[in-house]
């Protein structure tokens, strides 16, 4: 196997600080166990105690063999309050090793993850979903009052309902909704679609969304998330994602799921919080994430196969900002918001 170093890609930096880069890079990826670690984070971000439960490692052990893969480029970190999350660096952290890096995270994702450290993934992914879900079935009753605290549905419904109007829409056919909290939007969606599907995980969240909106005919509630079986080859115009990818166990994977679920030219409506250091979200809102830094959110839906068409932001009064992003199936046309 040949691993190519681009020399323009390396232009401005000395050969010494290349070869030690590089030197780097090749020793934070010779350990059986931090290749472990890279391979985990292919999809998702993990904090130190989720990868020590994933490890079965002592914090300082597991740390360590964090701190060598951050020096090397190959993982990023991002503050969650008290916590730091780790995730795979994006390529061009170290000039003139893209094609290194890339090639060793090719090879890594063509591998199986080992079946115990596949079933503890999967129970860290479950814990999440578990605590996010007892979240809203404690506090349905009072889920205006917590959303109120971050940001108000009225201070970004219209902005979501005049992009939605202004989309590139195909036949409007179907929506998906998910998540759709107290059923405010499925109002603005009801009469644009043929077919409105409202699809939530919480069993109170969507009993309230089916009791506002009990006066439209066209909306099939379903309880589940994104990996539901009724979803399978729906081919939906336009999926809303308003508020909700914040409370997710895995954004990412949520992104690809409803991406599988476009008709050609749809469009993906994603409402949600930009990145914010307001640990008390998480206790008092049921904040799994403190929002998303835009580009991050972006990187995703490309990943996802999706293209980013318009983008607005919107800043609150106390501090926080939100981001309403407009992303489209691949054959969708660009068209300015």
């Amino acid at each position: 196997m040949i691993l190519a170093v681009s020399p323009q890609a390396a232009a401005g930096t000395s050969p010494d600080s290349r070869i030690e880069a590089l030197a780097s890079l090749c020793k934070a990826s010779a350990d059986p166990l931090r290749l472990q670690i890279l391979r985990v984070l292919r999809k998702d971000s993990f904090g130190v105690s989720e990868l020590c439960t994933l490890f079965d490692m002592r914090q300082p052990a597991l740390s360590h063999h964090l701190k060598v893969l951050a020096g090397a480029g190959l993982v990023a970190t991002r503050r969650e309050g008290n916590s730091i999350f780790y995730r795979r660096s994006e390529l061009g952290q170290q000039p003139g090793l893209d094609a290194v890096q890339q090639q060793i995270f090719d090879t890594l994702d063509a591998q199986a993850l080992p079946a115990a450290l596949a079933h503890r993934l999967a129970a860290v992914q479950e814990q999440r979903e578990t605590n996010s879900r007892h979240f809203f079935r404690d506090n349905a009753h009072k889920f205006r009052q917590q959303q109120d605290l971050i940001a108000s549905y009225e201070q970004y419904a219209d902005t979501v309902a005049q992009i939605l109007r202004d989309a590139p829409l195909p036949r409007p056919d179907t929506a998906l909704e998910v998540g759709p909290g107290d059923g405010s939007f499925l109002a603005e969606l009801s009469p644009r679609f043929r077919r409105v599907i409202a699809l939530d995980n919480a069993a109170t969240m969507l009993d309230r969304a089916r009791s506002a909106a009990a006066g439209l005919g066209n909306i099939e509630f379903i309880h589940g998330d994104t990996g539901h079986a009724s979803l399978a080859g729906l081919q939906a115009a336009c999926v809303v994602i308003n508020m909700v990818l914040h409370h997710t166990p895995s954004p990412q994977q949520m992104l690809r799921d409803v991406a599988g679920c476009l008709a050609p030219g749809g469009v993906v409506l994603v409402t949600d919080l930009c990145r914010h250091d307001q640990a008390w979200a998480r206790e008092n809102c049921g904040d799994l994430w403190l929002g998303f830094d835009p580009e991050e959110l972006a990187s995703w839906a490309r990943e996802a196969g999706l293209t980013d068409i318009a983008s607005v932001y919107l800043a609150q009064r106390n501090g926080f900002q939100i981001q309403v992003r407009l992303f489209g199936h691949p054959h969708t046309t660009r068209n300015a918001v």
